[in-house]
């Protein structure tokens, strides 16, 4: 139980998007819809974990003076057959995320996590750490699109990429207590950063208890 505990902590302490503050523009931009964000978070959850595998699987014959443009043309390569495989059994989801898909390339996280940590370690250890940030941004997104979904549409929902079905839909709050402004980008910014703000105040939770 303290494991899980210790494993829940670093996914606040070291949360991409609440913590590092990386990937916030896609994060503002497709958290309208619990679809959108787990069907983004999966997909960069898992390029990052592949793609740290193969970096560090290559780190050691990899020149220093190419090491970034390797790390983009691998990362790139991951992206497009992601995207298009979402084309090819998610249409729904493909027209519904749109350019975000491809602008995974130039997601901080991805590239960051490549040089700050798959660059330098085995192929285990960059596995672990693609999985733990890839969850943690999965979280945040799926964290910000349920609390503006409810506020916005009174409604908790997921749909089937597959074929569009709805695999649930929970009425929480009444049409006449909802608030439409969580639906547009003011909503965005406003969730961001009160997860952000809570996020922070635990993340000094734990530091004062270290100390003590």
């Amino acid at each position: 139980m303290k494991a899980f505990g210790k494993f829940l902590l670093s996914l606040l302490s070291e949360n991409p998007v609440f913590g590092l503050y990386l990937g916030i523009c896609s994060t503002l931009a497709i958290t309208t819809s619990l679809d959108n964000a787990l069907g983004m978070g999966i997909s960069v959850l898992a390029i990052l974990t592949v793609s740290n595998i193969i970096i560090s699987a290559v780190r050691n014959i990899t020149p220093d003076e190419i090491r970034i443009p390797v790390y983009i043309v691998i990362i790139a390569t991951l992206v497009k057959s992601v995207e298009l495989l979402i084309k090819a059994y998610a249409p729904a989801l493909d027209q519904a995320l749109g350019v975000f898909i491809p602008l995974i390339v130039v997601n901080c996280i991805i590239l960051g996590r490549a040089e700050a940590f798959a660059s330098k370690n085995g192929i285990g250890a960059s596995a672990l750490d693609g999985l733990t940030m890839g969850l943690a941004y999965t979280l945040s997104l799926v964290a910000m699109s349920s609390i503006r979904q409810i506020l916005a549409d009174g409604i908790l929902s997921l749909n089937n990429p597959f074929n569009s079905q709805t695999i649930f839909s929970l009425p929480i709050i009444p049409a006449a207590y909802r608030i439409a402004i969580f639906k547009e980008p003011i909503g965005a910014f406003l969730t961001f950063a009160l997860l952000a703000a809570a996020v922070q105040a635990i993340r000094n939770w734990q530091a004062k208890k270290e100390v003590k």
